[in-house]
């Protein structure tokens, strides 16, 4: 059972409380088993569960309204425990209709916002390209005006829900400028002419992923999200929301290890006592705890500033992805070697936490970019005075 005292934390409201308990009751009871050997049908399936059940709510913001951080962290939080699949379902509903959410206008906003809500509409976020990487700046895409249009042209990759979504969200280099000056973001359906599925990508843990490539894909000026040239910093905000929940999913990952090894050690025999009983496995366990403990903090101070009216979370945000998806990576290594030869068997849970995790601490921006955000943010405080 998941420690739940960090619900009464000040960070928190009942309401949160109450949405972590009811969703915690709801993946128990309704969720059911999850096929990880078909992560298309499995995400579909999902999303219209989440959907119809009025979990995906936290995911779009529409008009007059705000995100609610500390809500999406929780359900991603509370998801993850149960399953990765569940918590990338959910998350990319919010990730893929945030530039939406946050700077599109009423007419993108009706059209969209209601759909991904109640999960009849698959939603993606298309920023990453084969040479930029976490280098947003250096994207090359291109959307040229062509009279009432933009036409795109280029490859974005490693694409959450590429091949399955239904809308992408989707940057693209109108020329204003070099750099990040120079990036605009549109709204693609997947079904307009010129987007093309040019790559199913496979990993270690199982997800919808793709290579896309626009080929002369034209779409209306109505497509351009915000103001032409604001595409970077509409990422950015985008980001900035979000963040902090990949940080929420892993430290869901590393409650859920943490409960497997009280699981194992306060069950397993060696020379007549449990593992529990022996002072280096309560070393092992006490790091875990610990590692847990300082996550939360972090991810729960993040939503709350933002939540609380902060502009910007760039650095308590970057805090957090990066102490939380280490550590779980940490805790889950632990869990991992408490099991012994079990903790390597597939399809034993922390084996299939062992590589749902790896990839929190790359995707949203790797580990050593947040170390540098990090730096910078400092540096940029201290000589500021």
């Amino acid at each position: 059972m998941a420690d739940k005292s960090f619900l009464d934390w000040p960070f928190l409201t009942p309401a949160h409380k109450t949405l972590a308990q009811d969703l915690d009751a709801w993946a128990q009871k309704r969720m059911g088993h999850i096929d990880h050997g078909d992560a298309d049908a499995a995400c579909r399936d999902l999303v219209a569960r989440l959907g119809a059940d009025g979990w995906l709510h936290p995911t779009a913001a529409g008009a007059g309204e705000a995100f609610d951080v500390r809500s999406l962290c929780l359900s991603r939080e509370t998801l993850a425990r149960h399953d990765g699949l569940a918590d990338f379902a959910f998350a990319m509903q919010g990730l893929g209709t945030g530039a939406i959410s946050l700077f599109g206008t009423d007419a993108q906003k009706s059209r969209w916002l209601p759909l991904t809500r109640k999960g009849k509409a698959i939603a993606a976020f298309a920023l990453t390209e084969p040479q930029s990487g976490s280098d947003v700046a250096n994207s090359a895409m291109t959307a040229t005006r062509d009279g009432d249009d933009y036409v795109l042209d280029g490859e974005k990759t490693w694409i959450s829900n590429g091949g399955i979504a239904d809308v992408y969200t989707v940057f693209a280099r109108t020329g204003d400028g070099p750099g990040a000056r120079g990036l605009s973001a549109f709204v693609v359906p997947a079904e307009t002419a010129g987007v093309e599925v040019a790559e199913r990508l496979q990993t270690i843990a199982p997800h919808p992923l793709a290579r896309l490539r626009f080929d002369n894909c034209r779409v209306p000026a109505s497509a351009l999200i915000g103001e032409q040239g604001a595409g970077f910093r509409i990422a950015m905000s985008v980001l900035d929301v979000f963040r902090s929940t990949v940080a929420a999913a892993a430290l869901g990952f590393a409650r859920r290890a943490l409960d497997e090894a009280l699981a194992r050690v306060g069950s397993r025999q060696v020379g007549g006592a449990t593992l529990a009983d022996l002072q280096m496995v309560q070393g092992h366990i006490a790091d875990m705890a610990l590692d847990i403990d300082a996550s939360a903090l972090l991810v729960y101070r993040a939503a709350w500033a933002k939540d609380s009216g902060a502009a910007r979370i760039t650095r308590e945000a970057a805090m957090a992805k990066l102490f939380s998806t280490e550590q779980a990576q940490k805790v889950i290594d632990a869990a991992v070697q408490l099991h012994g030869g079990d903790g390597v068997k597939s399809g034993e849970p922390v084996e299939r936490l062992y590589r749902d995790i790896r990839a929190l601490r790359i995707y949203e921006g790797a580990s050593d970019v947040q170390r540098v955000i990090i730096a910078r943010q400092t540096l940029a405080t201290q000589e500021g005075g």
